[in-house]
């Protein structure tokens, strides 16, 4: 029998319903009455997709059993590294650059990582195209080139100009996937682009397509960025209800540990693991009260529950209501079991954070739809009350019964909603999860095109609009801007300027998808306002 950590092809069913054998790592093992079962993680697939299987679903023949870790005896004997001084380390690293500056003259060649032949053959199938200087911030386009593009012409390439030593070159091409440029060819001498860091050099526009519904806009940039939009934390921020530190990573946490969830009318399947009391792990359901949140065993202890509890909304105050969506704004400190209760649920569905107790310092913005019998959660979002780094969102989750229905978006929009009446501009804390990620590129691409669209010409000139102006008008951060604008391939270079051009089918693309989106905060409909965090006594 496969012992944990071993991997082997298992068994499942895919979108098509196809039989397919991806490569699992068996996690865990447990008895029960007649038979084994297996928990497994499919190797490359997200964890919400983990499993227990049964043992004919494993393909025993292409058993990898785990690898043994070689163990270093120690001065005590005991298994581990050698303990070494810093004055060892330091004598070290200098024989080490020692070594690598006489190499060559002994007639030896360091050896140099060779690119795989994919990334060599799919360089030489990009198109010949006009380099593009890099706006402020990037460095995002390494990153925002792999979701899928919108436009279905032109290739572009994005050079960063970060100081290194070396240049970086991304292609942003037509299906999204990150490709390497060609080398310039040698004996050939290319005229680049003047850098665009300064917040004074106006990009203009050009009109590739004779379409009339093409539209043109100038850009002017904003200020440089330093930090990268998307990308992960080199460290993980210990601040925050969720915050992310995979150094908790162990076979206990990487196993879903609930195996039903039953909130008012739906039944939930936990895609994670959520530090639940151990003792409620091993039931069939558990049992929350869909207005207090608090976890119960059984349905008889939630039928008693439900007689002494008063509430039919969550606890704060309701700052928003049009129809039957409603918003409530929850203190972290004044309601500090909702809180954690709320987060114990939302850690059922958020793999990319770990869960703290400390609600204190933290506002939470539940998200409800009303019935006559009272507001029913839909999702939330969570916010610090200082943020040093302009977070204005820290956590959010649409509930699974009500996603793929606009709510995602209707809270980002929210979020965004705040940060204008508190005259501030926001972004989500960074690492956003995968269907995170997916809901801010499409809300900040909606955004940005639709004040681009809504440009007037000027005096018969076309429209010009800066990168700090859409910043200031969406409260979207200037770094997003960019990193959307590249995602969306908008950017070109064209004799010595910067343009904007908004294509057919990019126009066509954003009407599609404003016809589909019904759900828009009313800022009409808000009644916030703001604090003044800074002071203690306000908490």
């Amino acid at each position: 029998y496969p012992e944990p950590l071993s991997r082997l092809p298992v068994l499942r069913k895919n979108q098509e319903n196809e039989d397919e054998w991806p490569l699992a790592e068996i996690l865990s093992v447990k008895e029960i009455p007649g038979r084994k079962l297996y928990y497994v993680h499919y190797i490359d697939f997200n964890k919400r997709l983990d499993e227990w299987v049964t043992p004919d679903r494993l393909d025993m023949k292409k058993l990898q059993f785990p690898k043994k870790e070689a163990k270093t005896p120690t001065k005590n004997g005991l298994p581990g590294s050698r303990p070494s001084s810093p004055e060892s380390e330091v004598r070290k690293s200098l024989d080490l650059n020692l070594q690598t500056a006489t190499a060559p003259s002994r007639g030896k060649t360091l050896p140099t990582p060779k690119r795989k032949a994919e990334s060599v053959s799919l360089a030489t199938q990009v198109s010949p195209a006009t380099p593009v200087p890099s706006l402020p911030g990037s460095a995002e386009a390494s990153q925002a080139s792999v979701y899928p593009a919108v436009r279905d012409t032109n290739t572009f390439n994005l050079k960063s100009n970060a100081g290194d030593d070396h240049e970086q070159l991304t292609a942003l091409t037509t299906n999204g996937t990150a490709r390497r440029p060609m080398p310039n060819q040698p004996g050939r001498k290319r005229k680049q682009p003047p850098n665009c860091g300064g917040t004074d050099e106006i990009i203009k526009v050009f009109q590739y397509n004779n379409s009339p519904r093409c539209a043109n806009v100038y850009l002017q940039p904003g200020e440089d960025s330093q930090d990268s939009s998307d990308g992960i934390p080199s460290t993980p921020r210990m601040t925050g209800s969720l915050v992310s530190d995979r150094s908790h990573d162990d076979i206990v946490t990487r196993m879903k540990n609930i195996d039903c969830i039953e909130l008012g009318r739906h039944r939930l399947k936990p895609w994670y693991f959520s530090p639940y009391p151990q003792e409620l792990t091993t039931l069939p359901i558990l049992y929350l009260c869909e207005f207090c949140l608090k976890y119960l065993k059984s349905l008889k202890c939630l039928q008693r529950h439900l007689t002494k509890c008063n509430l039919r909304h969550p606890p704060g105050n309701e700052i928003y209501r049009k129809g039957t969506i409603s918003f409530f704004e929850i203190d972290g400190r004044k309601n500090k079991t909702y809180s954690q209760n709320l987060c114990l649920l939302a850690k059922c569905f958020l793999d990319h954070k770990t869960l703290y107790y400390d609600t204190d310092p933290f506002l939470f913005y539940v998200m409800t739809e009303y019935d006559s019998k009272g507001f029913h959660i839909v999702g939330y979002f969570s916010k610090e009350k200082e943020s040093t780094e302009d977070y204005n969102v820290a956590c959010i989750l649409t509930l699974p019964p009500y996603q793929r229905r606009g709510y995602g978006k209707l809270l980002i929009e929210f979020s965004y909603e705040l940060s204008k009446v508190e005259g501030k501009t926001g972004t989500p804390e960074k690492p956003l999860s995968d269907l995170g990620l997916l809901s801010y590129r499409s809300y900040w691409s909606q955004t940005i095109l639709e004040i681009l669209m809504d440009l007037k010409p000027d005096n018969g000139e076309r429209p010009q609009i800066t990168i700090n102006d859409i910043s200031e008008i969406t409260s979207v951060k200037k770094e997003d801007v960019i990193s959307t604008l590249q995602y969306l391939n908008l950017i070109n270079y064209y004799k010595g300027q910067y343009i904007l051009t908004l294509s057919e089918d990019i126009v066509e693309g954003h009407e599609r998808a404003m016809q589909k989106r019904h759900l828009r905060i009313d800022s009409k409909c808000l009644h916030f306002t703001p604090k003044d965090w800074s002071k203690r006594g306000k908490w």
